[in-house]
């Protein structure tokens, strides 16, 4: 059974469960990526109380990546179904979760304090032709952000995006012999203990290798098997990263979407080559 592998969809049972700097990813094949500085993780601010003028929740809730100067590409199921006064930062600190921790100390039951602390705060657009259809779901979306705010908390280089069609031209031999890596601080895979199944970890980008499973019109099937040397992505890596080592270059070709619940076998990630895609993305970024 397949399942989104976001906190934003289910914020209340899964983003605010985190504590500590613990590792993200699965722990197998897996490291710390200190030097994609390009990846981010998106932090909300919420109300769900009685009041709704001020926030009163905040969390790291998926993963992302900066395309442009000013631009935070993401999944839009990250981005959809929030109260009406969510709003959206973007931090590209590597921990991420103690970043927060910090922020959380210096200004103790002040969300919008603490969001400002780890992040720059920005505004969504989603696709608005997003929907569940499993041929094309338009689970995309963007942060776009004060470029100059952004300018004066982190220095990177944005991620390069695919040309048009770029993984139907490698066709599945081309694929197969590609080298994929899945970026993002989502939490680890599964494990049992005596309160059940539990995803442990999550808050510190880090990385794991990928092989090539299938391709579909909107879809790339990432293998993320241990005993095969891959590592992969797991709740709270939506949005994020994975990129194809072509040319000697990483290209960002899709965006984590889902996968297998315990986190173990396939990473299913949203094409960015796709005439779809490209359709949304153009409106924010200029494309290769």
């Amino acid at each position: 059974m397949l399942k989104r592998i976001a906190t934003a969809a289910a914020a209340l049972t899964l983003t605010l469960t985190f504590a500590g700097s613990a590792g993200a990813i699965n722990t197998y094949n897996a490291a710390p990526a200190p030097e994609r500085t390009e990846v981010g993780a998106l932090v909300a601010t919420w109300d769900d109380d009685a009041d709704p003028a001020t926030p009163d929740r905040v969390d790291w809730v998926c993963s992302g990546t900066m395309v442009d100067r000013d631009t935070f590409l993401t999944a839009a199921h990250c981005t959809t179904d929030w109260p009406p006064n969510v709003k959206f930062f973007v931090s590209l600190a590597q921990d991420v979760q103690g970043a927060l921790d910090a922020a959380a100390a210096a200004h103790p039951s002040d969300p919008a304090a603490i969001a400002a602390a780890v992040g720059v705060q920005g505004v969504a657009h989603s696709d608005p032709a997003f929907s569940a259809r499993q041929s094309d779901p338009h689970d995309i979306s963007v942060i776009q952000l004060p470029a100059a705010a952004v300018a004066a908390r982190w220095s990177f280089t944005p991620a390069t995006l695919p040309t048009a069609g770029q993984l139907d031209a490698l066709g599945p031999q081309g694929l197969s012999t590609t080298a994929f890596t899945v970026v993002g601080y989502g939490t680890q895979e599964a494990t049992r203990g005596p309160g059940g199944q539990t995803h442990p970890g999550g808050g510190v980008r880090m990385k794991a290798p990928e092989g090539f499973n299938a391709l579909t019109n909107a879809w790339l099937r990432l293998d993320m098997h241990a005993q095969h040397g891959n590592g992969g992505a797991c709740y709270g890596d939506s949005g994020g990263p994975n990129f194809a080592t072509l040319n000697g270059r990483q290209v960002l070709v899709a965006t984590t979407i889902t996968g297998d619940t315990p986190c173990y076998a396939t990473n299913v990630v949203y094409r960015t080559d796709t005439a779809s895609a490209r359709g949304f993305l153009g409106q924010f970024v200029t494309l290769p």
